[in-house]
């Protein structure tokens, strides 16, 4: 009986240990097969991640060999293009009920769903401005002719720009002056370039470049919350979630917070 005992003991860590062999034989295979067979990874993200995507890209490029391009622009109109068939890989929302809401067509991978950062929006001014706006409420002064936002009807930014008008019982005086940017980053150009006096846009876009601009409370506007997700339909799948795991890693974290985002699980600063 005892002899039996230990031959079954035997066998079963034999199974275990032949198991475990093959299980890291796989793994290591499938990170060998995707470092042989480098690919491009295609990602649509909101306009507000221009600087800091491109930096967070050439690191993940230089790590794995992949390839990464960015289609930036408007949340809305970019997952309506995901809605009619762009081949995406990855998709990287400024507002993640966008997310959710294409999670409910069937159009995302659910299980890659994932916060990644929590978006401010700034005041901002050229640096040869002789404008001083401190606040908000600074844009009713007659001197402010012209006001860039991005198009609430499809920007998150956009829409977090009208509710903090709104909140601060400024929307009805402003809304005359509004100049309306297709994205959060053609807004900003509209104001480096002159064409407007000012512009709400996001802080990522603010931080580290030149420019004059104060931060807007954000209790003065909902929560930019930016969620991504895999595209169900993406032909690379597996190197779209390794990218996407990369921005919230170790070497992606860093510099969101450098670009001004609140990271997932720290606070507001």
């Amino acid at each position: 009986m005892q002899r039996r005992y230990f031959l079954l003991s035997g066998f079963v860590a034999l199974v275990v240990a032949v198991s475990g062999f093959f299980h890291l034989s796989t793994s290591l295979a499938v990170e060998r097969l995707l470092a042989q067979n480098p690919v491009t990874v295609t990602v649509s993200a909101a306009a507000d991640l221009n600087y800091v995507f491109k930096e967070i890209g050439a690191l993940w490029e230089k790590e794995t060999g992949n390839k990464v391009t960015f289609n930036f622009g408007s949340t809305g109109q970019l997952a309506q293009q995901i809605e009619r068939g762009a081949p995406v890989d990855l998709f990287a929302a400024a507002n993640k009920s966008f997310i959710e809401d294409l999670d409910k067509k069937g159009l995302v991978v659910s299980s890659t769903k994932a916060l990644y950062g929590r978006g401010r929006i700034t005041l901002w001014t050229r640096q040869d401005s002789k404008l001083n706006l401190k606040d908000i409420k600074d844009l009713t002064k007659p001197e402010v002719k012209r006001v860039a936002i991005a198009n609430p009807d499809h920007a998150p930014y956009g829409i977090a720009a009208r509710e903090a008008m709104q909140s601060a019982g400024v929307w009805d005086a402003i809304k005359p002056k509004l100049v309306l940017g297709e994205n959060i980053r053609q807004t900003q150009q509209y104001a480096e370039s002159g064409n407007v006096d000012a512009a709400i846009v996001a802080l990522s876009l603010s931080v580290n470049k030149p420019g004059k601009w104060e931060i807007i409370p954000e209790n003065l506007h909902k929560p930019i919350d930016q969620m991504l997700a895999v595209v169900k339909k993406s032909r690379n799948q597996a190197q779209a979630e390794q990218f996407a795991k990369f921005i919230n890693g170790a070497k992606g974290r860093p510099l969101m917070k450098k670009y001004g985002f609140v990271l997932p699980g720290e606070e507001p600063s």
